[in-house]
């Protein structure tokens, strides 16, 4: 019932903006796979609710999905419930969970997770603080090429956290993160 209800508001949303052949038999096959358990196709539908496109903005309704996705393994479902998580988007904030998730994420090696899990681990936000389980996940993503992952891990080497203080390391770092564009705090 839930499935029919979603379906007729989403179908009057798209009558209402004139979007209908193609783009509404393109959602309402996305939502029918969706909901027959496929995680790509509720990774897909969670992503299109969370931006707007392509179906009605619903932060609430991302969430949803994307857990739904993330509980089948998906990854990148499960890195972006992590992110919901930890801001409070379209879910209450929850540091413990977003933790979880990220981790999910990270160990499938999704460097956007790993870095947001490296950062949640030096600042203790979700677990206690571990600072080398922060170096090991930004290095990493670090290694993956993510240019916060790279400058978290320079902050790690400049100040001695988790690692021993090594100068010429933590420049090797920001450099690669700089040559990238990031200057910045991970």
């Amino acid at each position: 019932m839930r499935k029919a209800m979603v379906s007729g508001l989403i179908f009057t949303f798209l009558l209402s903006i004139g979007a209908t052949g193609g783009a509404a038999a393109d959602l309402s096959e996305l939502i029918e796979r969706a909901g027959k358990g496929e995680a790509e196709a509720q990774y897909n539908l969670a992503e299109m609710y969370r931006k707007g496109e392509g179906a009605p903005k619903d932060i609430a309704e991302a969430a949803q999905w994307y857990r739904r996705a993330a509980e089948q393994g998906a990854a990148d479902a499960q890195s972006a419930l992590g992110k919901m998580y930890r801001d409070g988007e379209g879910v209450p904030k929850n540091d413990a969970l977003a933790v979880k998730w990220f981790h999910k994420a990270a160990e499938q090696d999704v460097a956007e997770a790993q870095t947001n899990l490296g950062l949640m681990k030096a600042n203790g936000q979700g677990a206690p603080r571990d600072y080398a389980e922060a170096v090991k996940w930004y290095r990493k993503a670090a290694e993956q090429g993510d240019e916060k992952a790279q400058h978290g891990l320079g902050i790690m080497y400049h100040n001695g956290f988790g690692v021993d203080r090594d100068d010429g390391e933590a420049r090797k770092w920001f450099r690669k993160a700089a040559e990238k564009g990031y200057y910045g705090k991970p």
